[in-house]
């Protein structure tokens, strides 16, 4: 990696977290006027804190590029789940290459490759397209190798105890 390269942000691991550091990073970047965009594979259309906190924040825009849980390959909905991933990698290579965004954010594009949504190698190329100014954040738990060597900074959240495990549900504010 030289010093004018992208930089290229990568929150892995088994932990929670992950969208929620990049969406730190998206939050420090609007506190220096800089414009994001969020492409979240994997998540489904509805109302999370995230969403409707962004929605506030000047120069930040989302795209959910997901339908929800992921079918087996085998499973006739698998097409529809792989065709919008394809469809929101679109989008970020656009954002990539348009010089309209100063981050971009490829929010569970890990997982996304991992069930079969994109290769490893779209992802890659989308990458390779972003300029020396252009930060890219990568998210989602089983990080292929080719992505994670792409990065210049990765950081594995470790699932030490989480209270959902032990039967609690979900809170608003915390986990959605």
């Amino acid at each position: 990696m030289k010093q004018n390269d992208p930089r290229i942000i990568l929150f892995t691991g088994d932990g929670k977290g992950k969208t929620t550091a990049a969406l730190g990073v998206v939050l420090r970047a609007g506190g220096h006027g800089l414009k994001s965009l969020v492409v979240q594979f994997i998540k489904a259309a509805g109302e999370t804190g995230e969403l409707s906190a962004c929605r506030h924040l000047p120069g930040v825009d989302i795209v959910q590029a997901g339908l929800g849980f992921v079918p087996d390959e085998a499973s006739p909905p698998f097409a529809a789940h792989q065709m919008a991933a394809r469809e929101g990698l679109d989008k970020a290579l656009a954002a990539i290459g348009g010089g309209n965004y100063d981050l971009v954010v490829l929010d569970e594009v890990c997982p996304a490759v991992a069930k079969g949504l994109l290769t490893e190698e779209s992802v890659a190329v989308a990458i390779k397209k972003a300029g020396g100014e252009m930060v890219i954040v990568m998210t989602g738990r089983h990080a292929p190798p080719g992505l994670t060597s792409l990065a210049d900074t990765v950081t594995e959240m470790t699932m030490v105890k989480h209270r959902y495990g032990a039967g609690w549900p979900v809170q608003k504010g915390v986990e959605f």
